[in-house]
């Protein structure tokens, strides 16, 4: 079976994040959507509420499964058998800093390989930063995020006003 792991913070998980997702499905056997813990950065979601609403967001994929870590990438890849750590790319922007850990990775453990995968145009400017920001200064976040999100943190959004 080959399975590949699409790691990132995905908070909050995004339609682009979907997209790059869904291409992946296409392509391997199995794809684990690792949600990274870092106990060193406070999060805008908790892990759990980011699986969570991951989980919602799938529908449909059915060779998807949603984890969460903590540790090195390269090394949950191991345990979970992965010969592919997925990694998105928006813009050209975003290659050097990704170029740089696909090598890191690489120099830890060089039969797991890096692919790039691209996000449709009209996805390439999001971030979940983006979100945040629009989210804080009220704008409208529906067409950035999926459905399941977009109503916890509309509901989140009023319970702070």
């Amino acid at each position: 079976m080959n399975i590949a792991i699409y790691p990132g913070s995905f908070d909050p998980v995004t339609k682009g994040h979907l997209d790059i997702l869904k291409n992946a499905s296409e392509i391997f056997d199995k794809v684990i959507i690792a949600v990274a813990h870092n106990g060193a950065k406070k999060g805008f979601l908790p892990v759990e509420k980011r699986v969570e609403l991951i989980k919602k967001s799938i529908t449909g994929m059915n060779n998807v499964e949603v984890d969460a870590f903590e540790g090195l990438t390269i090394e949950y890849a191991k345990k979970n058998g992965a010969k592919v750590l997925i990694r998105g790319l928006r813009a050209v922007s975003d290659f050097e800093y990704e170029m740089q850990l696909s090598q890191t990775n690489s120099a830890l453990c060089d039969e797991i390989k890096t692919v790039f995968l691209t996000t449709k145009p009209k996805y390439n400017f999001i971030s979940s930063s983006t979100i945040k920001e629009i989210l804080e200064n009220g704008g409208d976040i529906s067409k950035f995020v999926p459905d399941a999100v977009f109503e916890y943190l509309s509901k989140l959004s009023k319970r702070n006003m």
